[in-house]
């Protein structure tokens, strides 16, 4: 079994900073993509950023220039810089772990519980 842990989150003026954090735990042999979604109240999710193993990354126009992700394999942890935060970033952020090996050779993908982030104006 495979489980994600966030943890980061919270409340925030605009113009401010959060990092979020997510290690993935469990029988993990490797992970592909490590990355963050949110979802706004009323909106469907949306993917804010993903890294893969080799760290490729790639981000919603939305955050570029503003959000940096980054990753240790070794740790299996994804973080999220979240710098200039505007109101409209207010959501629920959900960590995901794409294409999870594990010890069983299965291959999954993994959601995490989820944190919220609140931008006030």
């Amino acid at each position: 079994q495979v489980q994600l842990v966030e943890s980061g989150g919270g409340l925030v003026q605009a113009g401010g900073s959060l990092r979020l954090s997510c290690a993935a735990s469990g029988s993990i042999v490797s992970i592909y993509a490590m990355g963050w979604y949110r979802q706004a109240p009323g909106k469907q999710r949306e993917l804010v950023a993903t890294i893969t193993t080799s760290g490729s990354t790639h981000y919603a126009d939305s955050v570029k220039g503003r959000f940096t992700i980054s990753r240790d394999n070794a740790k299996n942890t994804v973080y999220l810089q979240m710098n200039s935060l505007k109101p409209e970033d207010t959501a629920v952020y959900s960590c995901n772990a794409a294409g999870v090996l594990d010890t069983a050779h299965r291959l999954n993908n993994y959601w995490g519980q989820g944190t919220q982030v609140t931008v006030s104006s």
